[in-house]
């Protein structure tokens, strides 16, 4: 067939008005010439050309080459996915400014395109006019990065141990973007859901978060993966209400012993949020002492005695809800010296619902438990001391027994080793009957 040759219509020459849009025109029909110009070329033979597939980002710039690997002087072309001709040699036939020549030789073909829109997307053809003629195409990928990302939370205000929700919404991506989720540092997982419109993909990601007083001022953050875009994340500050935070300090006697006599002086500190509105003092199961001074926060006892034993409480509250911290008070006589073997502060709490905020402190001084500890202490070494000194004297005794058990014997059993019996062994002892006799005198 005569078209073997170069199209016509790829060449640039030629006359009429009969072209497609955008392209100069051809003297044949441009459907008749794609035909021969198809049949002519085997698809996928282009073992002599070179060219590798495109990704760009949309708005930005794409590079299409068509190499050769042994050039003869062959016409090169380009061509879009709907088979017009972009360049024809170093010329452009379509009429779209986007594709600027970027380079040129009988060896190359080099074409970028700008501002680059998912319509571009798709295969584009490199033709080289040979015998028998070779096409090969490189696929244009076009990426979109999300847009309008945003995070949505239930709630702007938590309470402390309430199941907040947040969801987070990258719009209009291709492909469909990939949510992660972060409290602080720490890697949390959500559920996302994706929904596409026509080619484009909009993902929602759903975080489900208890939420506790640690967390107040932490930013909870959602980060997009996503081939278009680098670090692409937003971020919402948790706010979060919890109830007092309660402890009780002893200021004076400071890490000391309360004594009969001796001032005890208290502070009660509580934190919350928001910040409490009301601290007061009471005693447990009993009525407060006339003469216990209660002031703000402060509580002062000037005189101590041992009516003052007992558990003294403070109690915070704030519209979240109370709490309350516990000193345990043991008042010692004017000679006690010895310091108790625990001096610190405990959290005791009112009631089951507490135990969940194990963060909770106050204070418990002087207690009977360590009391105990002391007495059973100085009973353990009194005893120990004791042990130590019976087992010396025994060793003691032992070895002197040992010496002088030997020198009985001796003295006692000479000469009566060959007797017959005990009566002839008294006998020729040593000394013989005047033995026996000092040993008659020596017993009355």
């Amino acid at each position: 067939m005569a078209s073997r040759t170069e199209p016509s219509g790829c060449s640039g020459r030629g006359g009429g008005g009969g072209g497609a849009p955008g392209i100069l025109p051809l003297p044949l029909p441009l459907p008749l010439l794609l035909l021969a110009a198809a049949a002519l070329i085997p698809r996928g033979g282009g073992q002599n050309l070179v060219t590798e597939d495109v990704t760009v980002v949309e708005g930005e710039v794409a590079t299409i080459s068509c190499r050769v690997k042994n050039s003869d002087d062959s016409v090169i072309q380009l061509l879009n996915p709907n088979r017009q001709t972009i360049y024809f040699k170093d010329f452009r036939p379509l009429k779209d400014s986007r594709f600027q020549l970027v380079n040129f030789s009988n060896s190359e073909l080099r074409v970028s395109l700008t501002n680059v829109s998912i319509s571009d997307e798709g295969r584009y053809f490199c033709q080289l006019y040979t015998d028998p003629p070779q096409e090969i195409y490189t696929t244009m990928t076009v990426l979109v990065p999300p847009r309008n990302l945003m995070i949505d939370i239930q709630k702007d205000i938590a309470t402390e141990g309430e199941e907040i929700e947040l969801n987070c919404t990258a719009m209009a991506s291709r492909p469909a973007t990939t949510i992660r989720w972060f409290k602080g540092n720490k890697e949390l997982p959500g559920k996302s859901e994706v929904e596409q419109w026509s080619d484009m993909f909009t993902v929602t990601s759903q975080l489900l978060l208890t939420v506790g007083r640690e967390d107040d001022g932490l930013p909870v953050i959602c980060l997009v993966d996503h081939p278009a875009v680098k670090d692409l994340q937003t971020q919402r500050y948790l706010e979060v209400m919890y109830k007092p935070q309660v402890r009780v300090l002893q200021n004076y006697p400071l890490q000391g012993l309360t004594r009969e006599g001796e001032p005890l002086e208290l502070t009660c500190t509580a934190f919350g949020k928001p910040q409490p509105t009301e601290v007061k003092w009471l005693r447990v199961d009993d009525e407060m002492p006339q003469h216990v001074v209660v002031s703000g926060s402060n509580l002062l006892i000037n005189n101590l005695n041992k009516t003052d034993n007992g558990t003294y409480r403070c109690e915070a509250s704030n519209a979240v809800g109370k709490s309350s911290a516990d000193y345990m008070l043991f008042v010692y006589d004017t000679t006690a010296t010895t310091e108790p073997a625990v001096h610190g502060f405990t959290q005791l709490p009112n009631s089951a619902e507490e135990l969940d905020y194990g963060d909770l402190s106050d204070s418990r001084a002087g207690d009977e438990g360590s009391i105990r500890a002391v007495d059973h202490a100085v009973i353990g070494g009194v005893v120990a001391v004791v042990v130590f000194a019976m087992l010396c004297l025994l060793i003691i005794l032992g070895r002197y027994f040992a010496r002088h058990k030997g020198t009985y014997f001796t003295h006692e059993a000479k000469g009566a080793d060959d007797a017959a019996d005990a009566d002839t062994a008294i006998i020729n002892a040593e000394g013989g009957q005047n033995n026996s006799e000092e040993k008659k005198e020596y017993f009355i």
